[in-house]
């Protein structure tokens, strides 16, 4: 029986271990519950409204996405040497507030605030791993930053079972984060297409914009809050991260089958 076998069997961990497995599992699952109300609230009107995007925007949408995550990984850490780490209600006004400018004017003004508010989402992302002990201006930490992107987005509906992201790895190289943002881009093209359509209204837009960046801030913060905490205590514990992400997804799973069980 191999090692990761072996730390994958609950009499095997902790009981603290145990305790965190379980305390990330349930923020998990609770980092999309904002994006599950706008979805309730919305109904289905950001896929009708994404399927009106001009062809153009929906084909650009992937190369747009690209670029606003390589600028952003270069300004969200450059930033942190002038502006420090800012109190969550005040990255959670910012973001409301360019959500709302950004759908002030429909597709136009939505698409221009996209790389900023992916700069923000950036910022809030690496500051839960700073919270947590990690230097940002770490390599392996920025490429981890990006990753964290690659979940499914607050407005999906796999109700919190994406969880693939968290086993990528890629050898860090002098080409890798850019291989890696290549990576990411096609799946968070999706995610912000969701944002851009949302916002698409003008004046309605505004609205549903500044609630949707706000879900998308508090989204991108839980998910790094768990990306990071599998991180720290694969360090703390000394279980091997990959099979700590193993036990997270098998715990993952057999809570969603207790869920659809139950109803």
């Amino acid at each position: 029986m191999t090692k990761e076998l072996v730390v994958q069997n609950d009499s095997q961990l902790s009981q603290s271990v145990e305790d965190e497995l379980n305390r990330l599992v349930a923020r998990y699952r609770a980092a999309g519950g904002l994006g599950f109300e706008l979805l309730n609230l919305l109904g289905g009107q950001i896929e009708n409204v994404f399927d009106k995007l001009p062809h153009n925007i929906r084909d650009n949408l992937e190369g747009t996405t690209e670029k606003a995550l390589t600028a952003s990984m270069k300004l969200a850490h450059g930033s942190r040497g002038v502006v420090g780490d800012k109190i969550g209600w005040l990255n959670s006004a910012v973001a409301g507030a360019l959500g709302a400018a950004g759908g002030l004017g429909g597709t136009p003004t939505a698409l221009a605030e996209l790389p900023v508010t992916t700069t923000l989402l950036l910022r809030a992302i690496q500051g839960e791993a700073v919270k947590l002990g990690f230097d940002p201006a770490s390599e392996s930490v920025q490429f981890d930053c990006i990753q964290v992107f690659g979940a499914a987005g607050p407005l999906a509906r796999d109700d919190g079972a994406d969880t693939a992201f968290f086993g990528a790895r890629l050898a860090l190289t002098s080409g890798s984060m850019q291989a890696l943002i290549a990576k990411v881009a096609p799946k968070l093209a999706v995610v912000l297409g969701q944002k851009v359509a949302a916002q698409a209204v003008p004046v309605v837009g505004a609205v549903t914009g500044a609630a949707v960046n706000y879900a998308y801030l508090t989204y991108y913060q839980e998910i790094a809050h768990v990306h990071f905490g599998l991180r720290k205590l694969a360090v703390d514990s000394g279980v091997p991260h990959d099979a700590l992400v193993s036990d997270l997804k098998s715990r993952m799973a057999t809570r969603k089958v207790s869920h659809h069980t139950a109803q």
